[in-house]
């Protein structure tokens, strides 16, 4: 017998508001969906109102875990509208700062699946290595989480001697521990057997859904926008894709583990291929007319922005598609045939970000067949008139003590 069951949008395993709608066969998954928009910011309509300086900033904000990848993404679209040049040493920089970032996805992404797994002093290690990562930034920007390094023709802040030594006595320590987190991937056999045939996710499926980032690379699929459709300087820059072929979270936990030694041999190349000069171009204030498209492989996959100008100093149109929302549909099909005590670790498998990939639903009116496009001050006026009424329904209903 099928019967439906909702997790979220409060859940113990998800830190986001998202909802999970299964239909169950005893305790086999027969469908899925997904309901979102329970934390829609409104970025796109703010960033119209701001200039593109300022959308930088705003931007950034778009996630915690990988900011320097939406303003590299955000960045480098208005420098090709400005027909601006960067300076080499700036992207150099900016290349560093996108894989010390993509290190400490990676080890907090190995946490949570270790913690998820059951497997706590796999959790507490990697995150013990990750305030390495996290250090090492704040050593170059004077930040932890958002390190406001990019700007329109570079980047904001210069490295020296002493940093660059810093990085690369730190980065050997980094190496051991991973050789270790490999070996662990790769011969411990309750973490083995926890992941391994979780999450199936074939080739063909992978292809099909459009999957982006380590979940399609585990299936087998070396798509990597870094080497696909290079930007900033990975051209120049030795690495490999890594894949792997089991399509389960346990290939995906390997793919993350290979791409934390590949960052640390880029970091390595770009510490030791510098290039002297200025850190940064002065860049116009006004961007040309145009419409640009933005790719770039954030740790979760590819992150697209699309930038539209008017000629003004703000942008008449920005388009963000994080890669969680690209992974969504892969991981319906993940979840289909599964096990329900298994929810939590193939939704966790995809890195999600809910907060990136919310959107808003406009409904047209039905009867008189118009739309009306809301500005964020209605929005804001039409979500505070919503919550004061359940505020009094809550009130009317409550025990009068």
């Amino acid at each position: 017998m099928e019967y439906k069951v909702a997790l979220g949008p409060q859940h113990p395993a998800l830190h986001e508001a998202v909802s999970l709608r299964m239909t169950l066969d005893g305790e086999i998954i027969r469908d899925a969906d997904l309901k979102l928009g329970y934390s829609h910011r409104g970025i796109e309509k703010l960033a119209e109102e701001r200039s593109f300086i300022q959308n930088i900033y705003l931007t950034e904000r778009i996630c915690g875990i990988c900011s320097h990848s939406h303003t590299t993404c955000f960045t480098q679209g208005v420098e090709q509208l400005m027909e601006l040049v960067p300076a080499r040493r700036g992207l150099y920089i900016r290349t560093l700062i996108a894989e010390l970032e993509r290190v400490h996805s990676h080890l907090l992404w190995l946490g949570v699946a270790g913690q998820e797994a059951g497997f706590e002093s796999f959790f507490m290690y990697t995150w013990r290595d990750r305030e390495v990562v996290l250090d090492i930034l704040e050593w170059i920007s004077g930040n932890r989480v958002h390190y406001a390094m990019n700007t329109f023709g570079g980047v904001r802040r210069d490295i020296d001697e002493l940093q660059k030594k810093k990085i690369l006595d730190n980065l050997g320590l980094l190496r051991q521990r991973t050789d270790y987190y490999l070996n662990l991937a790769a011969s411990e056999p309750t973490f083995i057997g926890r992941l391994a045939g979780v999450g199936k996710l074939s080739k063909e499926q992978a292809i099909a859904l459009c999957a982006v980032g380590p979940t399609l690379r585990a299936s087998g699929v070396p798509m990597d926008v870094r080497k696909d459709d290079p930007y900033a300087v990975y051209d120049e820059i030795p690495f490999e894709v890594c894949t792997a072929d089991s399509c389960d979270v346990l290939g995906r936990a390997v793919v993350r583990v290979k791409e934390l030694i590949q960052s640390y041999n880029m970091i390595e190349f770009i510490l030791q291929n510098l290039p002297e000069g200025p850190f940064k171009v002065k860049a116009p204030r006004k961007v040309k007319p145009n419409e640009v498209y933005s790719r770039y492989e954030a740790p979760r996959g590819e992150n697209v922005h699309y930038i539209k100008s008017n000629g003004s100093d703000k942008p008449e149109r920005l388009k963000v598609r994080a890669p969680t929302l690209a992974n969504y549909p892969a991981t319906i099909a993940m979840l289909k045939s599964g096990f329900i005590a298994d929810i939590p670790l193939i939704f966790a498998a995809i890195d999600p970000c809910i907060c990136c990939a919310e959107r808003l639903v406009q409904l047209d009116n039905p009867r008189s067949g118009e739309s009306q496009v809301l500005s964020f001050s209605q929005l804001r006026s039409m979500a505070n008139a919503h919550y004061k009424k359940i505020d009094l329904t809550k009130k009317e209903a409550a025990w009068p003590f």
